[in-house]
């Protein structure tokens, strides 16, 4: 029998796991049914569905609110999860068999899901696992990780059923998984202390100000941000600069691959041995560590220490992230604590999309060149960080320098 402080979160991880795989996996299954299907508009309604499944991220703060003032998240967790699977489900089901208006708006109401399954979930995490510090470290290592599970398995799943089936059936695979990610968060503990009253959560022009007035938020969102347009793009980068190492188209994923396999790795890390010490500096510490690794990525020689390179960039962006779980954890306000999470996972969504089509328009003149201006904009972050830091409070040591 599992200790009681040790189940929740095994139910946690596993409602995790799923529905942020149905997330990571929808817009690959869509963009693939789509297409193979041969409805009427082929690619260019492909990639509208997709944005229309992310789009919805906008509304976060305001579906946030709402998870700050119910009595009991689970409910609005379960439902959330249920609305991605049933509208994921439909879309998918009457592609091709009613107007696309009809689809359209069944995405969108899936869409609407996506800020509760991502940032939502994780700012519960302190409700399944109370007050102990170095338990919630732990638990927000693996909660990370399960980022990381979704965006490889996710996708995976999609292409090996797709591989049997038909491109249908791993849709429904993936609306089946967040079904049964609703259950699961509805079998997690309750404990009120974690949720505002309606009349004490805070508004949500109020909550988002908090991300600027809260002087730890305001610079982890900042350079978070600004990492994030660094960090957006290295997917197409990776591509681009494994098939010119290697000489050969086919060999280009496989640094994409190394950058996943690292971040999960880091994840794992950082779960089995928590981070320790004061989340802000870590987290400007971690974005400076960052910064190297991309540099390291631009100045690989060879193929195989690019592979390297790549590995220890995915697992420093992994275990970045795992410090800023513990800044939006400690920092946000009890009113606002869902808001606050959404809302930084909503801007940095922004960031990594400009840094995609940055990074689109820069690997033109090369690679290497894209690598270093995305290390140069990490670097850029750390040093606004340790300004603002400096000048909001003179007197104290910068993230643990003198």
């Amino acid at each position: 029998m599992l200790p009681s402080s040790i189940s929740p979160l095994i139910r946690y991880l596993l409602s995790a796991s799923l529905v942020r795989c149905a997330q990571g996996g929808a817009i690959v299954g869509l963009v693939t049914l789509t297409i193979e299907s041969g409805v009427r508009g082929g690619t260019a309604l492909a990639g509208v569905l997709a944005a229309l499944l992310t789009a919805p991220h906008v509304a976060g703060p305001w579906l946030a609110r709402w998870l700050d003032t119910t009595r009991d998240g689970r409910l609005v967790l379960a439902g959330s999860f249920g609305l991605f699977g049933i509208g994921l489900a439909a879309g998918a089901l009457l592609l091709g068999r009613v107007p696309v208006p009809v689809v359209a708006v069944l995405i969108v109401l899936a869409g609407l899901a996506g800020p509760l399954m991502m940032g939502g979930l994780s700012s519960r995490l302190t409700s399944v696992i109370g007050g102990r510090q170095s338990l919630l470290r732990r638990a927000e290592g693996w909660d990370s990780a399960t980022y990381g599970l979704a965006n490889i398995v996710g996708p995976a799943l999609v292409a090996a059923v797709g591989a049997l089936t038909g491109p249908l059936y791993p849709v429904l695979a993936l609306s089946v998984a967040a079904a049964l990610a609703a259950v699961l968060v509805l079998s997690l503990p309750i404990r009120e202390q974690a949720t505002a009253e309606p009349e004490a959560a805070l508004g949500v022009g109020k909550a988002l100000r908090t991300l600027v007035t809260i002087d730890p938020l305001r610079r982890v969102m900042t350079a978070t941000t600004l990492t994030a347009v660094s960090m957006g793009g290295i997917m197409v980068i990776a591509v681009v600069f494994g098939a010119e190492l290697a000489g050969h188209r086919s060999s280009g994923p496989a640094l994409a691959v190394a950058y996943g396999v690292g971040s999960l790795c880091g994840s794992v890390a950082v779960a089995l041995m928590p981070l320790q010490g004061e989340p802000e500096r870590l987290t400007i510490k971690l974005i400076a560590a960052n910064a190297v690794a991309v540099a390291l990525c631009a100045a690989a020689p060879s193929y195989l220490l690019a592979l390297v390179a790549f590995a220890l960039a995915g697992a420093s962006s992994a275990i970045l992230f795992t410090a800023t779980l513990a800044v939006r954890s400690l920092y946000s306000p009890s009113g606002a604590r869902a808001q606050v999470f959404v809302s930084m996972a909503g801007i940095k969504m922004v960031a990594a999309s400009v840094g995609t089509a940055l990074a689109g328009t820069l690997v033109a003149v090369g690679p290497r060149f894209a690598l270093l201006i995305g290390a140069t904009i990490t670097a850029v972050a750390v040093i606004v960080a340790l300004v603002d830091r400096r000048v909001t409070h003179p007197s104290s040591k910068v993230a643990g320098t003198s």
